[in-house]
């Protein structure tokens, strides 16, 4: 199916009683679930936004989310480093498992393609590979030397890659837990001498579906950190090269930052999640170009993306408490 998402539109909104942080999907399309700034994992229903709250399990905010691949459960992460797994549809879910998986934030989940690794990362420094199925730690991945903000399996599962604040992007070996290579995005990264502040860092990480390219996503012109002066950046890679090839960009953007990167089915086009001054866009970009090809405008900041398993519909999670989902048009509609 052709995608326009040039007709991209809002069909759904819910709302929440605090600011929301990230957002998944439920691989069978039935929900839409929450982490917000509070300790409740929230889900809401497709068919009418029917919110339940997931309480019990983390004792700060619900920072990172991740299903099984059946959809029977949804994995949370939360900012004392406790991993949690709920049965994503029961009535009132209670937490199954818990595992103090890292010291200090957990900010990023991604299930194997075979969905039986669930990988974390953080604040602590490592990357943990868990059994999806029981819990078990079956490896761990040391070597960033500042916090890591974010982990996407390669679509073949033999590798995982992870980015941290100083721009560094690491190819790890699932089996053996080694570094295959290193990918230079150190221009996600900057360093304010007046405000002595690394500022940046890959915060959304993407692989084409054909393995061609590896997408970096952050932010640059950061001449203002603490002021957050800064414009949304996405470094695209040759996977066989390591070399970039597009310096992807979307002109003022005013304290853009990228969140998220998804392909979108065809494998042509790279959607990322970017909050910014005037609210929250999802840009989007081809490989031949390096200006975005289309930007939709959310009326809030946003935090997080997620992209429906029918290809179609995206969740986005705001500060404004609302979880929007957007349709991206087929051809032809």
């Amino acid at each position: 199916m052709e995608l326009d998402f040039t007709q991209a539109h809002v069909v759904s909104e819910w709302a929440h009683d605090r600011p929301l942080v990230c957002c998944r999907f439920d691989p069978l399309g039935r929900y839409v679930v929450c982490g917000a700034e509070d300790k409740g994992v929230h889900r809401f229903a497709m068919a009418d936004g029917a919110k339940t709250s997931f309480t019990g399990g983390h004792d700060s905010w619900v920072m990172a989310l991740a299903f099984s691949k059946d959809g029977n459960y949804v994995m949370t992460g939360g900012a004392e480093g406790r991993l949690v797994w709920w049965e994503a549809a029961a009535e009132a879910p209670q937490p199954a498992r818990s595992i103090d998986g890292h010291k200090g934030w957990i900010r990023s989940m991604d299930l194997s393609p075979d969905g039986t690794l669930l990988a974390t990362a953080g604040n602590d420094l490592i990357v943990r590979l868990w059994n999806a199925a029981d819990g078990t730690l079956v490896r761990e991945l040391a070597g960033h030397e500042r916090h890591i903000y974010c982990t996407a399996f390669h679509p073949n599962g033999q590798f995982l890659m992870s980015g941290d604040l100083m721009g560094t992007l690491k190819q790890w070996n699932v089996a053996t837990g080694e570094v295959v290579r290193e990918f230079d995005a150190s221009a996600l990264h900057n360093y304010n001498g007046g405000q002595q502040v690394d500022f940046g860092g890959v915060r959304g990480i993407a692989v084409s579906p054909d393995s061609k390219y590896v997408a970096a996503g952050g932010l640059h012109k950061a001449s203002n950190p603490l002021g957050s002066v800064h414009e949304p950046l996405v470094q695209l890679f040759d996977w066989e090269t390591q070399e970039v090839v597009k310096s992807q960009i979307a002109e003022g953007i005013a304290r853009g930052v990228i969140w998220r990167l998804r392909y979108l089915p065809d494998g042509t086009t790279l959607m990322g999640a970017c909050g910014g001054a005037d609210g929250g866009f999802l840009l989007f970009w081809n490989a031949e170009g390096e200006k975005d090809v289309h930007r939709f405008q959310l009326p809030n900041l946003l935090r997080d993306m997620d992209l429906h398993a029918d290809g179609i519909h995206v969740a986005t999670a705001h500060y404004d408490r609302n979880v929007r989902v957007t349709r991206l048009a087929a051809k032809g509609e």
